[in-house]
């Protein structure tokens, strides 16, 4: 038996960055990007402040591996679902309901959108890493989706990204909400019912 106190990380090595990744993720909801300690992310994942440095350089490093493993996963699970052999509006209800679940069920990963627009101007880099990693990636999706539906003749013609636009634009500005109007009193949002309306009426609009 290691003695008492032994620090997490030489219990566990292998398990050293995803409990870096776990801390890092609730830090940075909480605290935002400026106010995050990495000393706070080492205490919470049970590993020294060297031991973080061996796995990333800077904080924007470790910001870029927090989206890394919160959120990319996401974007490949709805991928997977909808690039099966399914109707356009199917595909994009199951896109969207996935969305609006993690959306409820995760309530820091919409403390890190909140964190990216408040913080980019002083600190673009933040602002590049989500756009790399998540904006370009979600919507190359839904246009590469439009794209293909207007082909078969399920979408009426205009230009797929702006379309995409416009169905997700509502799940944005409900994690804005979440974070920045539901604190301070405002009516709390049905992310799910939410989706389900725009949807009704969006993929109506875009029908040929």
């Amino acid at each position: 038996m290691l003695p008492a106190g032994e620090p997490k990380f030489r219990r566990r090595p292998a398990d050293r960055p995803a409990e870096i990744l776990a801390a890092a993720l609730e830090v940075f909801a909480e605290r935002g990007f400026h106010s995050a300690r990495l000393e706070e992310v080492a205490q919470r994942a049970g590993v020294s402040k060297g031991a973080l440095y061996l796995y990333f350089e800077t904080k924007a490093d470790l910001f870029r591996a927090v989206v890394a493993d919160a959120i990319v996963p996401n974007l490949e699970r709805v991928h997977a679902m909808v690039s099966a052999d399914v109707h356009f509006d199917q595909a994009v209800r199951i896109g969207l309901r996935m969305l609006a679940a993690k959306i409820i069920s995760d309530r820091r990963i919409t403390g890190v959108v909140k964190l990216v627009i408040a913080e980019s101007r002083n600190h673009p880099e933040l602002a590049a890493i989500w756009h790399e990693t998540v904006v370009e990636p979600g919507i190359g999706l839904m246009s590469g989706l439009i794209a293909e539906a207007q082909k078969r003749g399920e979408v009426r013609a205009g230009d797929p990204r702006l379309f995409a636009f416009g169905i997700m634009g509502p799940m944005v500005l409900s994690m804005v909400w979440r974070e920045t109007f539901e604190p301070v009193g405002a009516q709390p949002i049905d992310v799910v019912a939410l989706a389900e309306q725009h949807l009704d009426t969006v993929l109506t609009g875009m029908r040929p």
